[in-house]
């Protein structure tokens, strides 16, 4: 897969305080990075930099491999920025303001009206498109700033908090939309909050503290603090005292706890680790009702780091 979104070694400090500290990553198309941490952590500083609105005190964002800030001015029409505060113009209508962004980007018309049509139903704010802004809910304008910022087709996306203010249905739908935009090609970043819509879009999280990142990965492993270890489930047809040493025996295993029926372990990470201990464990004539690997939230990952 091509990059299209990189940070090399960003650092911006606003006189003594370092908000971001020396951060490099490379995202290419498909990819969503969930960024989390807590306020003040340098997420929000981060992707306005990345979005060319902030100027680093040392190091570069790039897109599509040019430099955000350089005199390829054209590649910033290739990042879509959302804020974590709805810019709008209240005085306008919904449909009045997403033309005003059609023609700033030099969009024509009928190309235009189709994708307001198209962002208007995808966010359900087709029944708001007469509405003057200054009348809607913050709910509502954040839909619009979603709107606005989707409606150019960007290649990269910088979203700051986006899911704040929406309803839990509303929340759901921009779930969707930003996995629709992920299969597309699309290179995002998402902060938020809302750790749990994180786990159910994201491809790749990011823990950021003090400017720094504590922890990337595949959002698949953050569940675990080793990623090359899992920690497995699994309910026996009965609890013979015989069957913690059994299992305490396979090569690998370690950790086994005893609920009643339910034993948990830790063994290799991997479908063929998974398929070799399942194999193992009823070599040793244990009856298995069920198996299956545990996965922490990411809410309980998160906590782990230490943020």
């Amino acid at each position: 897969m091509n990059n299209l979104l990189q940070a090399q070694h960003v650092r911006v400090e606003f006189g003594s305080t370092v908000a971001v500290s020396d951060i490099s990553f490379d995202l290419a198309g498909g990819q969503l990075l969930g960024l989390v941490g807590p306020n003040g952590a340098g997420k929000t500083t981060l992707l306005r930099v990345l979005a060319g609105l902030q100027a680093p005190t040392r190091g570069e964002g790039y897109v599509m491999g040019k430099p955000v800030l350089g005199k390829h001015e054209i590649v910033r029409h290739h990042i879509g920025f959302a804020p974590d505060s709805p810019p709008v113009y209240e005085e306008l209508t919904v449909e009045q303001f997403l033309r005003f962004i059609g023609r700033a980007y030099g969009l024509d018309a009928d190309e235009t009206n189709e994708r307001i049509d198209y962002w208007l139903e995808q966010l359900w704010l087709t029944d708001k498109r007469d509405s003057e802004i200054k009348n809607l809910s913050r709910g509502m304008k954040q839909r619009i700033t979603l709107a606005r910022t989707f409606l150019p087709q960007p290649h990269v996306l910088l979203l700051d908090e986006p899911l704040a203010g929406l309803d839990p249905a509303g929340r759901i739908q921009l779930r969707n939309v930003l996995t629709m935009l992920c299969n597309q090609g699309c290179a995002m970043i998402v902060s938020s909050h809302i750790l749990s819509d994180l786990e159910a879009v994201a491809t790749h999280i990011a823990i950021i503290e003090h400017g720094s990142i504590l922890r990337w990965s595949e959002t698949s492993a953050m569940h675990h603090t080793d990623e090359h270890r899992r920690t497995y489930s699994m309910t026996t047809l009965d609890n013979h005292a015989s069957h913690t040493a059994a299992l305490e025996s396979i090569e690998g295993v370690t950790n086994v706890i005893v609920n009643g029926r339910t034993y948990t372990l830790d063994y290799h990470a991997g479908d063929a680790h998974a398929a070799e201990l399942l194999q193992n464990i009823l070599q040793q004539h244990i009856s298995v009702c069920s198996f299956m690997v545990v996965k922490t939230t990411l809410e309980q990952a998160y906590l782990k780091a230490g943020v």
